[in-house]
């Protein structure tokens, strides 16, 4: 002991001269932004180099001055970080490991302090004030607490270690981190909160980093910022001419390409919240899994889409397999799932899986990251030659940002099935007789239909607008393909025209005779409709004025509770479709037994929920793409009953099983009768030809459930498996 004793006096001086010698050494020798020492004479702080407040005296990076980094105390703590984001580092000027840490800290604070996230607009992003402010633009800062000065603050905020890096939001902890980070795991996490923050802000793959005391750092090209408020735009005008003499890098704005090399990215759960779901960059994603056959069978078709839109449209791909948490968190119910995203929403696509299908979606796709179309009586014409429908958002002046932010919402639901413009021309306010604003409306062929819905609180209920779209954005004639058939079919009487592309003369007749058709059959409903209304609304008035002369005060509050609702009156809804005879061969000979190939363009009236169709005219003649044949025929099927008899699209055997499900099978009442009278049936048919050996009984008495015993397979188990493997 003695001797450790005095070795340890020995070695004192030698220690004393050593750190002597570290302080006298030039601060350019280590490679650090020279520091200002106190009144004393030394330097303080927790890395021997910093000052205690937390920040450097005289800093500068990239040319910028860096002001000292705000230090927390215990009185004011939680008044300070109640507002914004906050990166704070807790450590101890006793701690080894803070020391170490802290030129890494000071780098990464001095980095991004001196950042120009807006290089389309002038300032030296050297104060919070500034328009090019890394702080004001994020609402970020970063900021130290000394826990052995401020003890209680750390008590209170739960920190064990030191250094412990906490993120606050608005004075609530987000995340904590513990121990000593290098310049690039931190540059990650502070990336991940500001792409959060601003989604699209911040340059893909990272910017460039510097090392640990340096100066500066290349410039890195930031992405296309999204639009300034008017008040930066108004101060960014002013300041033009005297920021033009400064030309930097990162003044150049150049936006990222998507897609560059042409193929599908393999996205993980790690980079998939950077890239897709807190960006606007749009995504076109398929997540698969590696055994699905329709997967299989997909993939070279998504290859190609993938090369096809290199430089335009985003492509990735999600193994369900590998990533089977991110595919729950998405919702993916079967393989192969195909999702758009953008700006945190999405979309599913529905259709056909071929090259061209996917091609198409992906370049209506596209055009979601363009505004909202303004036009005028002019340009809305034209869009009326090569769109089928269209909808017309009419603003004035009074519209407000929030009202526009509720129209932006509904683009990306509206991709691959109707166009959506906005107008606040005279022309078309005339043309549509407009009064009030907003308003909206689809105009399907030249025919409008409105909104009903006038409040503005309506008008921005975002799901309202929405739900009413999808019941009017089919065209008045749409084309009927797999994906749109159920749609189209369901709970409707459509008449559907079958021709062929092939004669190119008899099929735009066709179409334009079976639109024609549509729309003076549209016309006398919305007639009979109103007529119908009217009669019911008469009706009430009549009841009304009946028990005011009787005085009648019950019958008359009875007569005014009365509501019309025309939705409760049954009637059958009819379609108008028309169907590519020739690609859709064989379904129409198997349905309808008729075949565009030798019987040319016929139209058959199909009622799909009950498997049936007309497709003969009262003579017995069959209908054609005419406007007559069609408004003679289809009155008469439309009846209750209908005057023309119908033919079934199953074989006997399967009308025979239709009847018996529709009408006995999914009545509840009749449902349970029939289970109950076949198990009634069962138990009377096994008591009298299943005889058992009571000899061989056990004498006594014996339990229900015993095992091996006779009523074991009654009580035990499952007589069959419900387990079911993996599908498509």
């Amino acid at each position: 002991m003695r001797s450790s004793y005095l070795l340890r006096l020995l070695v004192l001086p030698l220690i004393s001269n050593a750190i002597a010698a570290r302080i006298e050494q030039p601060a350019t020798a280590l490679a650090l932004p020279k520091r200002e020492e106190t009144a004393g004479g030394k330097l303080e702080g927790h890395d021997g180099k910093t000052l205690t407040n937390g920040g450097l005296q005289g800093t500068t990076f990239n040319g910028k001055n860096v002001p000292p980094g705000i230090a927390l105390e215990s009185a004011t703590l939680n008044e300070q970080i109640k507002d914004g984001y906050w990166l704070v580092e807790f450590f101890s000027p006793y701690c080894g490991h803070c020391k170490t840490f802290a030129p890494t800290w000071q780098t990464v604070y001095e980095f991004y302090y001196t950042q120009d996230v807006l290089p389309q607009v002038s300032g030296s992003g050297e104060s919070d004030s500034d328009l090019n402010s890394f702080t004001r633009y994020y609402n970020f800062k970063f900021a130290k607490v000394d826990c052995a000065a401020n003890g209680d603050a750390c008590a209170d905020k739960d920190i064990k270690s030191y250094p412990s890096i906490v993120l606050f939001k608005n004075g609530k902890k987000v995340k904590t981190n513990v121990g000593t980070k290098d310049v690039k795991w931190m540059s990650g996490w502070v990336e991940e909160v500001l792409e959060s923050i601003r989604p699209g802000s911040r340059p893909k793959g990272g910017p460039k980093l510097p090392k640990v005391g340096d100066h500066e750092v290349e410039k890195t090209l930031m992405p296309e910022q999204p639009p300034l408020p008017l008040e930066v735009q108004d101060a960014s005008a002013a300041t033009q001419t005297a920021s033009a003499s400064k030309s930097t890098v990162s003044a150049t704005r150049v936006p990222d390409t998507p897609n560059q090399v042409g193929k599908s990215v393999a996205l993980t759960a790690e980079n998939f919240q950077r890239l897709v779901t807190t960006t606007h960059d749009p995504w076109f994603i398929k997540f698969y899994a590696p055994w699905c056959h329709h997967c299989q069978a997909m993939a070279p078709n998504w290859s190609g889409m993938a090369r096809q839109m290199r430089g335009q449209l985003n492509v990735g791909e999600v193994n369900c397999e590998v990533e089977k948490r991110l595919c729950k968190d998405v919702k993916v119910r079967g393989y192969p799932t195909v999702l758009f995203f953008r700006g945190g929403e999405r979309i599913e696509y529905d259709g056909l899986r071929g090259l061209g299908d996917l091609i198409d979606f992906a370049n209506k796709a596209v055009a979601v990251a363009d505004p909202v179309l303004d036009v005028d009586a002019a340009k809305f014409e034209e869009l009326e030659k090569k769109e089928e429908s269209i909808f017309l958002y009419f603003y004035d002046h009074a519209t407000t940002q929030e009202d526009f932010a509720a129209l932006d919402r509904l683009v990306m639901s509206l991709i691959g099935h109707a166009r959506l413009v906005k107008t606040s021309d005279k022309a078309l306010c005339n043309r549509y007789k407009i009064s009030t604003w907003p308003r909206l409306l689809v105009s399907r062929d030249g025919k409008p239909t409105y909104y009903t819905a006038l409040s503005p609180r309506d008008m921005r209920d975002f799901r309202r607008v929405l739900n009413w779209m999808k019941t009017v954005w089919l065209p008045i004639v749409p084309e009927l393909t797999a994906s749109n058939a159920r749609e189209i079919m369901d709970g409707k009487l459509v008449v559907l025209g079958i021709l062929s592309r092939d004669r190119p003369e008899e099929f735009l007749i066709a179409k334009r005779e079976i639109k024609n058709a549509a729309q003076e059959w549209i016309d006398k409903q919305t007639q009979a409709f109103q007529l119908e209304r009217q009669e019911l609304r008469d009706a009430k008035q009549l009841r009304i004025e009946e028990a005011e002369d009787r005085n009648d005060q019950r019958a008359l509050r009875a007569a005014k509770s009365i509501r019309i609702n025309m939705d409760d009156i049954e009637r059958k809804e009819v379609g108008f479709a028309w169907v590519d005879g020739v690609f859709w061969e064989r379904w129409i000979r198997t349905t309808f037994g008729v075949s565009v190939l030798s019987d040319h363009e016929r139209v058959v009236m199909y009622d799909y929920d009950n498997h049936r169709y007309w497709d003969n005219t009262m003579t017995g003649n069959p209908i054609v793409p005419s406007r007559t044949s069609i408004l003679e025929t289809l009155p008469r099927v439309v009846s209750n009953p209908p005057k023309i008899s119908a033919k079934s699209t199953t074989t006997p055997l399967g009308h025979v099983w239709w009847v018996l499900k529709g009408q006995l099978l999914e009545h509840p009442l009749v449902s349970t009768g029939i289970a109950l009278g076949i198990l009634v049936a069962l138990a009377i048919f096994t008591r009298r030809h299943v005889k058992i050996d009571t000899s061989r009984l056990p004498t006594g008495y014996f339990k229900v459930g015993e095992k091996s015993g006779p009523m074991d397979g009654l009580l035990g188990g499952n007589s069959g498996s419900g387990g079911q493997g993996k599908v498509d």
